[in-house]
């Protein structure tokens, strides 16, 4: 539903969050549908619109969902993460209300309570520029969302008991392309068609929970045109590695024979690699697909080049008028560089996961309403970890970390990996500039070769074995907000944080007030609310 008064409209949504019963790969699994469909639907929006959904938890157990790149400019209240908000009781509801500000692109909602995500209630969202703001590229034919994911077929509550009894997940069963799987045996209906001649949009997002996946269109190329909300240079690829967490707009003109082609995915960086496949449909097409199914690339050496390919559009618009490239991050002096090295590591015989020697822990009470409601010091401590990877980065404690940031400081953030396995961080409430990578220990002269001119504006980032990457931003959100890693296991069992920016002033023109009808819990459920911030 929509409804304009006078300034942005609102767009109106309802969600029945329930279980039922999936078979993304053929066998049934609970999962968790939103108003009865796996993945659920894709919520559709304009820059600047405002958005309402009433989340409705028919589930048995607490259910929180978060809007994954959607920046919530001076609102973390409405970020669903359990650092913000109180998770949503069994047979309850809240409503959710944001506006997608000066933002454009493709993104994706998921839960983020216990294992759900393993099992549904993710679906894409989408932002759309406005007619009066120039995109560049021609109108597509259509507008598509391809969720690929991989997909564990124990359910939520087995995966959730491993994690709990501190063992690792091991390897996923499958993976899906929009919650199936394509069985070439001629009687597979088509995800998607195309007619001959015509160009589309497939937004590709990887929802999975903990595999790196290569997606590729038989017969065709792509040309990227957006990624996580800024517009690229339009290179065209016959196949992109899509971490987990990662969103990628691409074009693909059906410029060949009629008849049916697999859209493929395979696992990346697995010892075992699987395959899985859905079906495009040109229309009045003649024959089945091909069986012969285009190879997926080898090693990361590989996904490491194809990330220094991707660049900025500096002279395209993204949400506003203004070229992205008038904004030169390139010139801003660093005021503060934060090293975080993530560490697997074992807490009375269980598996943890860390950054700088702590895993996080979460409290009962969510962070940000306790420091909104001034007691802080009771749930949390902030800065538990240092700037730097302790020289000993094999003790890990168990707590909170809230890393205390200056409002508007410019801070260069750099993930090392001293693992063998990939790593893949979110940022929430900003976009960044993902300006290195690369093999080895990171090294104050290693910034000689970061991208100062057009490195995209994104919202994650991956970080290949023994290897580091390095970001930029300024810290001018003000709010509590994740650094989570969103390989799921790794999220669940610790490797996570929190930065809170504080308004200086407590100000409105810094920081919304608490909600009305906000969920509360913990120590400040029936505490009486602050005085709101009065301008």
């Amino acid at each position: 539903m929509l409804m304009v008064q006078g300034g942005d409209p609102t767009l109106f949504f309802e969600w029945n969050v329930t279980y039922g019963t999936i078979a993304p790969l053929g066998v049934p699994v609970k999962g968790i549908l939103i108003n009865g469909q796996f993945p659920g639907p894709n919520l559709n929006s304009t820059t600047n619109n405002n958005i309402v959904v009433n989340v409705f938890n028919n589930l048995d157990e607490p259910f929180l969902v978060t809007w994954d790149g959607v920046q919530h400019r001076k609102n973390s209240w409405q970020d669903g993460v359990l650092g913000t908000n109180c998770p949503i009781p069994p047979g309850k509801n809240y409503t959710y209300k944001f506006q997608v500000k000066d933002q454009i692109g493709s993104y994706m909602y998921y839960p983020v309570t216990a294992m759900h995500k393993a099992v549904g209630g993710f679906g894409g969202l989408r932002v759309n520029s406005r007619l009066l703001i120039p995109v560049p590229y021609a109108d597509p034919a259509d507008d598509y969302t391809l969720l690929v994911g991989d997909f564990f077929n124990k359910g939520h509550t087995s995966l959730k008991k491993i994690l709990d009894s501190g063992r690792n997940l091991g390897r996923c069963d499958g993976i899906h392309l929009n919650g199936k799987v394509a069985k070439g045996d001629g009687k597979d209906e088509p995800l998607f068609t195309m007619e001959a001649g015509k160009t589309y949009k497939y937004r590709i997002c990887n929802t999975g929970i903990k595999t790196s996946l290569n997606v590729r269109f038989q017969g065709h190329t792509m040309k990227l045109v957006e990624m996580e909300g800024s517009h690229t240079m339009q290179n065209d690829y016959d196949s992109l590695d899509v971490h987990v967490g990662q969103c990628f707009s691409v074009l693909v003109t059906a410029n060949q024979e009629p008849r049916d082609y697999y859209v493929v995915a395979s696992t990346r960086f697995t010892r075992r690699e699987v395959t899985a496949t859905g079906i495009i449909r040109y229309k009045n097409g003649k024959g089945a697909a091909s069986s012969e199914l285009p190879p997926p690339p080898v090693g990361w050496a590989w996904s490491l080049n194809q990330f220094r390919t991707f660049r900025w559009n500096l002279t395209s618009n993204a949400a506003r008028p203004n070229p992205q490239g008038s904004y030169k991050y390139g010139s801003i002096n660093i005021t503060r560089t934060i090293k975080l090295a993530n560490t697997a590591q074992r807490v009375d015989g269980k598996l943890r996961y860390a950054l700088n020697g702590v895993s996080y822990v979460e409290p009962t009470t969510p962070l940000k309403l306790a420091e909104y409601y001034g007691v802080a010091d009771k749930v949390f401590k902030y800065d538990t970890i240092p700037d730097e990877p302790p020289s000993d980065n094999t003790k890990v404690t168990l707590a909170p970390i809230v890393l205390n940031m200056t409002h508007r400081n410019f801070v260069e953030i750099i993930f090392e990996n001293h693992e063998t396995a990939i790593q893949s961080y979110h940022l929430s409430g900003y976009s960044f500039f993902a300006v290195g990578m690369d093999i080895g220990k990171w090294s104050p002269e290693k910034r000689m070769n970061y991208n100062l001119l057009d490195a995209v504006s994104r919202h994650t980032i991956q970080v290949f074995p023994n290897s580091w990457s390095a970001i930029l931003l300024t810290f001018d959100n003000c709010g509590m907000w994740n650094l989570r890693s969103e390989i799921w296991d790794r999220h669940y069992l610790g490797q996570q944080l929190y930065a809170s920016v504080i308004s200086p002033n407590r100000s409105l023109k810094d920081e919304y007030n608490l909600p009305e009808g906000v969920l509360t819990c913990g120590i400040v459920q029936g505490m009486p609310r602050p005085p709101p911030f009065s301008s």
